[in-house]
C-alpha cells in the first residue's frame, strides 16, 4: 500500500474514533502509526520534553478549571510550545476572566489566548460538525504540497478553526489559504509562532547515508 494512502486511512481511523468518543471522553488518536494526544512524537517540531509539558499542561489546566467552576462552564485547553488556547462556552465574562487565571496559574504555561465566548453549550450536532471539520482540515493539510501536516495543531469551535504551531511565514500562509477553502471553515484564527527557514532546517531530521557494502572475502 502507498504511504500516501496508508496517511490517509489512518487519518480517516483516527476521525472516526474521534467522533465515536470524544464527545464523552478523552481518546488517544492513532495517526501515521503512533499514539498522540493530538501530536506525533517523531516529526513534532517542539522539543520531546516541551511536548510532555504540553500534555501536562493539559491535564493540570482541564483539572483545576473542573474542581474551580465545576460544570457551569465548557472549556477546551489546548497548548502548543507552553502557548495555551482556550476555546469553548462560559455563562458571564467573570467566570472568562477566572478561567483565564486559573489556567495562567498552572505550572509552565508561558501564554494564553482565551477565545471563550458567553453563550450556551453547543449542541451535539455543533460539535459532531465541528469535529467533521477539524477533520477535514487535516486531511487538506497532508494532502497539500509542501505543508508538513504534523507541524500543525487544529481545533474548531462554532465554525472557527484554530491554527496552532511552529511554522515559517510561507507555511503560515500557505496553510491559512487552504484551510479557508476546507468545507465547513468559517474563519480561520492563526495562533503561530513564526520561525525563520534556518530555524526550520535545523529542526528537520539530517538524511540517512547510505551504508557501505559489506566487503565480500576472497575466494567465499
Amino acid at each position: 500500500m502507498k504511504p500516501i494512502v496508508m496517511k490517509r486511512l489512518a487519518l480517516s481511523i483516527a476521525v472516526a474514533a474521534l467522533m465515536a468518543g470524544a464527545l464523552t471522553a478523552c481518546v488517544p488518536l492513532i495517526v501515521g502509526g503512533a499514539v498522540a494526544g493530538g501530536s506525533l512524537m517523531a516529526t513534532d517540531r517542539r522539543t520531546s520534553g516541551t511536548q510532555v509539558e504540553d500534555e501536562g499542561i493539559e491535564l493540570r489546566a482541564d483539572s483545576r478549571i473542573r474542581s474551580t467552576l465545576g460544570t457551569r462552564v465548557r472549556v477546551s485547553v489546548t497548548s502548543y510550545n507552553r502557548q495555551v488556547l482556550l476555546t469553548g462556552e462560559v455563562p458571564n465574562l467573570q467566570d472568562k476572566q477566572l478561567v483565564e487565571q486559573v489556567v495562567s496559574g498552572v505550572e509552565n504555561v508561558a501564554s494564553v489566548v482565551n477565545e471563550l465566548v458567553v453563550l450556551n453549550s453547543p449542541s451535539l450536532v455543533q460539535r459532531s460538525s465541528d469535529l467533521l471539520v477539524t477533520g477535514r482540515v487535516k486531511a487538506v493539510l497532508l494532502d497539500t504540497r509542501d505543508l508538513q501536516s504534523n507541524a500543525f495543531k487544529v481545533v474548531t469551535e462554532r465554525g472557527t478553526t484554530y491554527l496552532m504551531g511552529r511554522v515559517t511565514q510561507r507555511e503560515a500562509d500557505l496553510a491559512t489559504e487552504v484551510v479557508r477553502g476546507t468545507p465547513g471553515v468559517q474563519k480561520v484564527v492563526r495562533i503561530f509562532e513564526i520561525i525563520s527557514q534556518d530555524e526550520l532546517m535545523h529542526m528537520l531530521p539530517a538524511p540517512t547515508k547510505p551504508q557501505p557494502a559489506a566487503a565480500t572475502p576472497a575466494g567465499g
